[in-house]
Formats: C-alpha cells, sequence, structure tokens
C-alpha cells in the first residue's frame, strides 16, 4: 500500500542447510510502532538484518522510497579504559553543537546536564542506552530500529526508555521497530505486534495477544505481570 513504510514479504533466510526463518510477511505504515516478539533463537535480529539489507534472503523487502533509517543495537559493551566522553562519541556522528545538544535533549538529558564531558565508561546501562539512541537520532532518521532497548537496563529504567522512544515516536513522527521479551509493554506502547518462531505465530494489534497465543508462541503457559514504574 502507499502508504506503508515497509513491506516485507514471504521473507526467508537459510544458513547452510538450516532454516532460519520461513515466509515470514509483514507491513508497518508511517508513524506506527511494531513489536517483534518470541523465544530466544527464534530469529528476530535475523530479521532485523535481513531487512536491512545485511544478509541474503529470499523474498521481498520494499521500503519507501528515500527512507532514512537509524539502528540501535542489543547492547553496546564500553571497555573500562574507553577513553571517549560523551561528547566525542557524539562528535564522530555529527560536529554541529546545535544538533547534538537537541538529540540529547529528545532522549530526555536537561541542557544543563554535565553527561557530554563524562567518558561513556562512566555512564550508567540507562543513561549509555539514552547516548546511543542519541546518536541514531543525529542522522534524522524516519525509522528506528531497536534490538532489546532495554537490555542491561534495570526495571525502573526500562519503563524509562519505552516511554521515551513513544514521547520520540510522537513527536518526531517516526516509525518504530523493535524487539523485546517485554509482554507487558504491548499494550502500552506498540500498535502492531510480529510473533516469531522461526516462522510467522501472529501479526496483528496487541489486544489481540491473549494468552493462547503466547502460549503458542513460547511453548509454555506465559503470565503477564505489570512493572511498577516511578518517573
Amino acid at each position: 500500500m502507499p502508504d506503508n513504510i515497509l513491506t516485507v514479504s514471504d521473507l526467508s533466510v537459510v544458513k547452510g542447510r538450516r532454516m532460519i526463518l520461513e515466509n515470514i510477511s509483514f507491513e508497518i505504515k508511517s508513524g506506527e510502532t511494531l513489536a517483534v516478539i518470541g523465544p530466544n533463537g527464534a530469529g528476530k535480529t535475523t530479521l532485523f538484518r535481513a531487512v536491512l539489507g545485511l544478509m541474503p534472503y529470499t523474498g521481498k523487502v520494499v521500503w519507501k522510497k528515500g527512507v532514512k533509517i537509524g539502528y540501535v543495537p542489543q547492547k553496546l559493551f564500553i571497555d573500562a579504559d574507553f577513553p571517549l566522553t560523551t561528547l566525542e562519541f557524539l562528535r564522530l556522528k555529527d560536529k554541529n553543537r546545535d544538533k547534538i545538544k537537541d538529540a540529547m535533549e529528545a532522549v530526555g538529558f536537561a541542557p544543563d546536564k554535565s553527561l557530554l564531558n563524562n567518558r561513556l565508561s562512566d555512564l550508567s546501562g540507562g543513561e549509555l542506552q539514552r547516548i546511543v539512541i542519541a546518536w541514531s537520532l543525529l542522522g534524522n532518521p524516519q525509522v528506528l530500529l531497536f534490538d532489546e532497548p532495554t537490555a542491561g537496563v534495570d526495571v525502573v529504567g526500562e519503563g524509562t526508555i519505552y516511554s521515551m522512544l513513544e514521547k520520540l515516536r510522537i513527536k518526531k513522527n517516526l516509525t518504530i521497530l523493535l524487539i523485546s521479551h517485554e509482554l507487558d509493554i504491548l499494550r502500552k506502547y506498540v500498535t502492531q505486534v510480529l510473533c516469531l518462531n522461526k516462522e510467522m505465530v501472529c501479526f496483528g494489534l496487541p489486544k489481540d495477544m491473549d494468552k493462547n497465543v503466547m502460549n503458542k508462541l513460547f511453548g509454555e503457559e506465559v503470565h503477564y505481570y505489570e512493572h511498577q514504574h516511578k518517573f
């Protein structure tokens, strides 16, 4: 459809003789948030790599013409001796101080926050994740892909990250694709859910992801629970 920002049709990925993904089809419109969920080894990261053109696949992947895409990996490992400050790291992407300031404010850092002068290795997991998101925003993308955006972040930080992503989506009219194991976020922050376990188990609205669907996806009884977030 013309308003789709991404259309995937019959996508399959084979490594050696092993089928990693088989006949995956879905679409996402501009401004939506799609959550890809499934057990470990389901092919979620492989799907992201395929739609980004980073690995061979069969089938069809069609991005809206001219779309700019940002990607935030699951976790950025920073050695304790890594010498760069936050500012030096962001300046590798864009040297414009005003754009860096805007990106920092977009991910929730106050203008007078001294983090720009801190070494990356001194940041908390939540702070580092937001800096990596700020890095991705410097390219002015229309689409952001997140591979488990709360990996290595504590429970309170998880709520902060997801809430921040929702605010970014609205403010910047972003389309967001994210991989997550946090089942309780589905009804709060996403518009579509893709259930994946090497093949497509389901694709639809969060309200349709009931207990039976989750049991089928994970192969066991799944319990929803609410995180109590305080901001």
